[in-house]
């Protein structure tokens, strides 16, 4: 089955199902994409959250950190941690988040935020976020906290028969619970789809050419981006001038404005242009690469032929918690001996198949999957090594491994029924929860088999 163009720049070169899909167009409005977060210790923020006075209650001697529902309407979320920080007047280093959230959608999540009271948040007021202190929590947040995501989207426009519309749902999701998951490839947000850059930054990051990374960031167009940063991104590819840049560039561009007044002071010190950069945005750029590498190593093995529910000898396997969610710890190479015990284990949803992330600790994996994957390391010039970075250590990135499917729940055709913004056509309502790390966009592209990603909301 065809794929775009745009998915192979990202490394996804594959589809898992062959069922045909639907079509149609996501995230139309930002109602149309929401999603509500899970934490491991059953909490869920819920988008309804009701703005009312938190319940009067101490701050426990052994907690500085306030928990609360953070719902954002078509915001980036360090943008808006950032709006939040600056109302309330502190560092934005003093909140922390379980995971990031789309921006092009409503979304509901946890933050901590340290050395802050219940009554100050409630005096925050950005335009379409809201923030309702829930209690206290015994540490920071993390992505350690975070079970995973709950999703309802609606997909429109779609020129199919309401009865085509259901055939097709279920029979893909027959494919992929048969094949005991979604393909768990990083999604087009990470990499971002209208200017889809972030792993090329990371890539040149990690060779340590951080005027190539700087200049990729500011400079680099692309034909559907808005056409005022397009145009100054051309001058400033043409010009190199980096004061008449950041006279140019659109407001819009917060980050790249950012680098832009340190490079019109210091025109060739491009490390410290990317300084001036919170660190959470930039540890996404060699974390993009890496989710890139990871994304071919599972292509070339679904396009080799090897299984996705199943070991062979050389493959690591990771051991599942009562959670769903797979071991940090427990992981191991499948040996030829121990292979039909490894995939029974599999086969009973006690260990999965994985692949790795690549790292200066992190090893390749051996057998069959271990060639493909040093193959795809010398078409693109990289080692592990590459990842510990001299120019940058702080962006340094260790590796580990990621299972190469992930478990679609709780999924649910909720309704189909004529879209009132597209004449003739018709939309479907459906829900379904992912763990974390796992993006609802591979799980749709699954669904819809879309010819243009860009046009069909991705």
């Amino acid at each position: 089955m065809r794929v775009s163009k745009l998915e192979k720049s990202i490394g996804i070169e594959v589809y898992a199902t062959s069922s045909p899909g639907i079509g149609g167009v996501i995230r139309q409005s930002c109602e149309d994409f929401i999603v509500e977060e899970l934490l491991v210790n059953g909490s869920k923020a819920e988008v309804s959250t009701p703005h009312i006075p938190p319940p009067t209650y101490e701050q426990p001697l052994t907690s500085r950190h306030l928990l609360c529902v953070l719902v954002k309407r078509n915001w980036d979320t360090f943008q808006a941690i950032e709006a939040i920080a600056e109302q309330l007047g502190i560092n934005p280093q003093k909140i922390h988040i379980a995971g990031i959230k789309d921006a092009k959608a409503v979304t509901a999540q946890h933050i901590t935020i340290r050395d802050i009271k219940p009554e100050e948040v409630k005096n925050v007021r950005v335009k379409d976020i809201k923030i309702v202190p829930i209690g206290y929590f015994k540490t920071k947040l993390s992505p350690y906290y975070l079970l995973g995501n709950s999703f309802k989207i609606m997909v429109r426009a779609i020129s199919h028969t309401k009865a085509t519309i259901q055939q097709r749902i279920e029979r893909v999701v027959k494919e992929i619970e048969a094949l005991g998951g979604t393909p768990n490839f990083f999604g087009h947000q990470r990499f971002g789809t209208i200017r889809p850059i972030t792993h090329l930054v990371g890539k040149a990051i990690i060779k340590g050419d951080f005027r190539r990374a700087a200049m990729l960031f500011l400079a680099k167009s692309y034909p559907f981006e808005h056409p005022e940063s397009r145009t100054a991104r051309e001058e400033l590819h043409r010009t190199q001038d980096f004061r008449k840049a950041l006279k140019i560039f659109p407001k819009h561009l917060y980050y790249e404005r950012l680098m832009l007044r340190h490079l019109a002071k210091k025109p060739d010190d491009f490390k410290g242009a990317f300084k001036r950069l919170p660190i959470k945005l930039r540890i996404l750029f060699p974390q993009a690469y890496q989710a890139y590498l990871f994304n071919k190593f599972l292509s070339r093995r679904i396009a080799s032929g090897l299984p996705l529910n199943a070991a062979e000898a050389g493959d690591y396997i990771v051991k599942i918690e009562a959670t769903g969610l797979p071991s940090e710890r427990l992981r191991e190479i499948a040996s030829r001996e121990k292979l039909t015990e490894i995939n029974s284990a599999i086969a009973s949803g006690k260990m999965r198949l994985a692949l790795p992330l690549a790292g200066f600790r992190q090893r390749l994996s051996e057998g069959f999957q271990g060639e493909i994957e040093k193959q795809i390391l010398e078409e693109e010039d990289i080692t592990f090594e590459n990842f510990k970075v001299k120019g940058m250590p702080e962006l340094s990135l260790k590796g580990g491994l990621r299972t190469a499917l992930t478990a679609l729940k709780d999924f649910r055709m909720e309704e189909i029924s004529k879209d009132p913004f597209s004449p003739g056509k018709n939309m479907v309502k459906i829900s379904f929860t992912l763990h974390r790390g796992s993006y609802a966009t591979i799980f749709l592209r699954e669904l819809m088999k879309p010819r243009n990603p860009i046009k069909a909301g991705f």
